[in-house]
C-alpha cells in the first residue's frame, strides 16, 4: 500500500486513530499537511508549514515519520514538548499504526548525575549549606541504583545548589578519559539514543550538541534521514546562541571551585589559587561595578568608560594566565587535571578573542548582572551558517509551528534561516473563530508611551473581567508593565469589592499558577513573555485574554540594535522587514492562547491602538485569525455574558 494510502486509513474516522482517540473526527488540513511532510520525505527534500490551532501538527507530522521509517531526530521548543512526545503522542501513533518503533527522549548534561564529580564532592565534603551535606547521601544512594541516573527521578528540589556538584557541563566533562566512562549515564543515553529509531530534543540541544559536534552525538545526526522542528519560530534565536559565543564571569568562577576542590592535595598551589580566586572575584566586582556596566547590556563599541573598562578587563586576561600556567604544572597528575588546565586556556583565547573582535559579521557586546558579567559574539546572521550545517547533514528538514507566517508570507522565517528556497504551505485553523471569538480594540486608549497607559488599560479591561467572570490572562510585554498592572487592578478590585482571584508570574512556578487557574475556575493570571506561548487551557476556564500592547522588541538591545542598523545601511526598511514581521509572529503566539479547541469561545482583547491607527496595522491583524472584530464595548459584554 502506498504511503498516502496509508495516511487516509490512519486518519479516517473508522481507521486506526478513531479507534484509539476518543471523539476522534477528520481534519482535512491534517491529512493535507502529514501528506505534505510524507513526500517532503519521500523525495528528501526540506519544507516550512504553518498549523494553525487545531490542525493536529504533531500527528501528521509524526505519522508519515514513523511509516517511512529510517532515522528521525525530532526537535521542541522545551522539555515539556519532549515529554508529550516521548510519553503520550508517539506511543499512541505506534500503537495506533501497530508498528514497532524504538524511541528515545535525550537531553542535556545537566539532567544527569556526574559520578566522578559526584564522588569528588563526597571526598572533599565542601558544600554551600547543610542541606547539599543531606542530598548528597540521597544522590549517592539513587546513583549507586540508578539506571538512567536521571536527576528528575530525585525529589530534591530543582533550584537546590548541590546540583552543580553533581552535574557536569561539555567544560569540565573528561569525556573517554573519566574513569567512569563506562558507567557514565550520559554515554549510556547517547549510546541509547544513537541506537533509537526516533530520538527527541529540544532546540538547545540541538544546537549545543549537534551544531557544535558534541564528539558523543556526532554519529546521531548524519545518519537521520528526517529532521523536524517543531515550534520552529523560535529557531532563529535559538540558533544564534550557539553559533556564537560567550563567555561568563560564572564560567571562570565554576573553574576555580572546581579546581579548588581538586588541588587541596597540593598545599601550596591550593593556596596560590585560593589568592587567585580573591584576585578575580575583585577584578570581576569591580568591572561590574564600573558606571553603566550594572544590570545592563550594550555593544562592545558603545561601552561608556570604555578605558576603565578595558583596564580592568586586561587585568582579568593577566589573572586567568597566571591560573592558567599555575594549573599547567599539575598536567602529570592526570586528564582531570589536564582539563582543568584546557579550561584556563579555552577562557583565555575566548577574552583576547572578545576584546580583539575580529570578525566583521558579529555584534560582540557585554550583558551584566548584579554580581555576573557575560562577554558574547553573535552572528548578525545565522543563515549562513545554517545553510552550511544543513548542506552537511543530507536529510529532509521538516519546518513547522503555529506561527511562522505573516499574513501568507513565509519570507522574514526563511531569510532569518537562509531557507529561501523551500517550499512553504500555510494551513489555517479548522476553528469558526469569526462565530467563537471576537477581536476587540478599545477606543480612546492613549499611546502605549503614555504615563497613564496602563491606568487605562485596565479601566477598560475591568467591565470585560466582570463579564467573564474573570476566566483571563493579562499579558503583557515587560515584566515592568505586569507589576504596574497587577498593582492597579488590585486597586479597582479593592475599590469595587471583586474577589476574583489574581494569579502573577513570579510567585510560583508555570506550572503551578496554570493549575491554580483552572482549579479556581474565575481567576486572573496576569504574565509577561512565559506565558505568551506553550500555555494550553481550555474550556471555560480561560474566556478572555487581554494584551496590553504589540510586542515590539526593544531598540535597546545591542544585538537587535545592530541588525537594525546593518538593514537599514544597506537601503531596505528594518521597520517593515524585521521588526514588524518579528512582532507579528509574537503576537500570534499570544492571541493563540485563547482559542484551543474548537469548543473554546472568547474574547481577545489588544489595547494598544496602533492596531487600527497605523497604517501598518491592517498588515498584523489580517495575519491573525479571522476574528470577528469590533471596538464597540457593549457588544464585547453582551458575548461575555452570553458565553454561558
Amino acid at each position: 500500500m502506498k504511503q498516502e494510502a496509508i495516511i487516509d486509513d490512519f486518519f479516517d474516522p473508522q481507521g486506526a486513530l478513531g479507534k484509539t482517540v476518543d471523539n476522534y473526527h477528520t481534519r482535512t488540513e491534517q491529512i493535507e499537511m502529514a501528506k505534505l511532510v510524507q513526500n517532503a520525505i519521500e523525495n528528501n527534500e526540506s519544507l516550512i508549514i504553518e498549523a494553525g490551532t487545531g490542525v493536529g501538527k504533531t500527528f501528521a507530522y509524526l505519522v508519515p515519520a514513523i511509516i517511512n521509517g529510517g532515522k528521525v531526530v525530532i526537535s521542541t521548543a522545551t522539555k515539556n514538548l519532549q515529554d508529550q512526545l516521548f510519553f503520550d503522542d508517539i506511543p499512541k501513533i505506534r500503537d495506533a499504526l501497530g508498528v514497532p518503533v524504538d524511541i528515545n527522549i535525550l537531553k542535556g548534561r545537566a539532567n544527569y548525575i556526574c559520578q566522578l564529580r559526584m564522588e569528588d564532592a563526597l571526598l572533599q565534603g565542601q558544600f554551600f549549606n547543610k542541606e547539599d551535606a543531606k542530598y548528597i547521601r540521597e544522590i549517592k544512594k539513587f546513583a549507586d541504583y540508578s539506571v538512567s541516573g536521571e536527576i528528575s527521578e530525585l525529589s530534591i528540589p530543582e533550584k537546590a545548589t548541590i546540583w552543580p556538584l553533581v552535574t557536569s557541563t561539555k567544560d569540565n566533562c573528561l569525556g573517554q578519559n573519566c574513569e567512569f566512562y563506562k558507567s557514565c549515564f550520559v554515554v549510556k543515553a547517547r549510546k541509547k539514543a544513537l541506537d533509537s529509531e526516533i530520538v527527541i530534543v529540544n532546540h538547545h540541544l540541538f544546537f549545543a550538541d549537534f551544531v557544535l559536534k558534541d564528539e558523543e552525538l556526532s554519529e546521531i545526526l548524519p545518519t537521520a534521514n528526517t529532521v523536524i522542528f517543531d515550534e520552529a519560530h523560535q529557531l532563529p534565536d535559538t540558533a544564534s546562541i550557539f553559533f556564537g559565543q560567550s563567555i561568563s564571569s560564572t564560567q571562570i568562577l565554576n573553574l576555580l571551585q572546581d579546581s579548588n576542590q581538586a588541588y587541596v592535595k597540593f598545599p601550596k598551589t591550593f593556596n596560590l589559587i585560593a589568592d587567585l580566586t580573591k584576585s578575580l572575584q575583585k577584578i570581576i566586582d569591580e568591572l561590574i561595578d564600573i558606571p553603566g556596566i550594572k544590570n545592563n547590556k550594550f555593544d562592545i563599541q558603545s561601552i561608556g568608560n570604555f578605558d576603565s573598562f578595558l583596564k580592568k578587563f586586561n587585568e582579568l586576561i593577566e589573572l586567568i594566565n597566571s591560573l592558567h600556567l599555575l594549573l599547567s604544572k599539575h598536567n602529570d597528575q592526570g586528564p582531570e587535571f589536564e582539563k582543568f588546565t584546557e579550561r584556563a586556556n579555552d577562557i583565555n583565547l575566548k577574552l583576547d578573542g572578545w576584546i580583539n573582535f575580529k570578525q566583521q559579521e558579529h555584534i560582540y557586546w557585554v550583558e551584566s548582572f548584579k554580581k555576573s558579567i557575560q562577554f558574547n559574539s553573535t552572528p548578525i546572521s545565522v543563515a549562513e551558517y545554517f545553510t552550511k550545517f544543513k548542506k552537511e547533514n543530507d536529510s529532509s528538514w521538516i519546518f513547522t509551528s503555529a506561527t511562522l507566517a505573516v499574513r501568507e508570507s513565509f519570507e522574514h522565517f526563511q531569510s532569518l534561516m537562509g531557507l529561501e528556497k523551500t517550499k512553504t504551505k500555510l494551513l489555517l485553523s479548522p476553528f469558526d473563530y469569526n462565530k467563537n471569538a471576537c477581536l476587540y480594540v478599545p477606543e480612546d486608549m492613549p499611546g502605549p508611551a503614555d504615563s497613564l497607559y496602563s491606568l487605562t488599560l485596565v479601566k477598560k479591561a475591568l467591565p470585560l473581567i466582570k463579564s467573564a467572570k474573570g476566566r483571563a490572562f493579562i499579558l503583557s510585554t515587560s515584566i515592568r508593565a505586569m507589576e504596574e498592572i497587577r498593582s492597579l487592578l488590585l486597586d479597582e478590585f479593592e475599590k469595587e469589592n471583586i474577589t476574583y482571584p489574581i494569579l502573577v508570574q513570579g510567585s510560583g512556578s508555570k506550572k503551578l499558577l496554570l493549575d491554580q487557574f483552572k482549579n479556581h475556575g474565575n481567576a486572573i493570571l496576569i504574565g509577561s513573555v512565559s506565558f505568551w506561548e506553550g500555555v494550553d487551557v481550555r474550556g471555560a476556564s480561560l474566556s478572555l485574554v487581554i494584551i496590553d500592547k504589540l510586542p515590539f522588541q526593544s531598540p535597546g538591545d545591542p544585538v537587535f540594535a545592530s541588525k537594525i542598523k546593518m538593514i537599514n545601511e544597506s537601503g531596505e526598511n528594518a521597520f517593515m522587514t524585521m521588526q514588524l514581521p518579528q512582532a507579528i509572529i509574537r503576537l500570534k503566539q499570544g492571541a493563540g492562547r485563547l482559542i484551543r479547541d474548537e469548543f473554546d469561545k472568547g474574547v481577545l482583547m489588544i489595547c494598544d491602538p496602533r492596531i487600527v491607527e497605523k497604517k501598518y496595522g491592517s498588515k498584523i491583524w489580517r495575519s491573525l485569525p479571522a476574528f470577528k472584530r469590533t471596538r464597540d464595548e457593549r457588544e464585547v459584554i453582551q458575548f461575555l455574558e452570553n458565553l454561558d
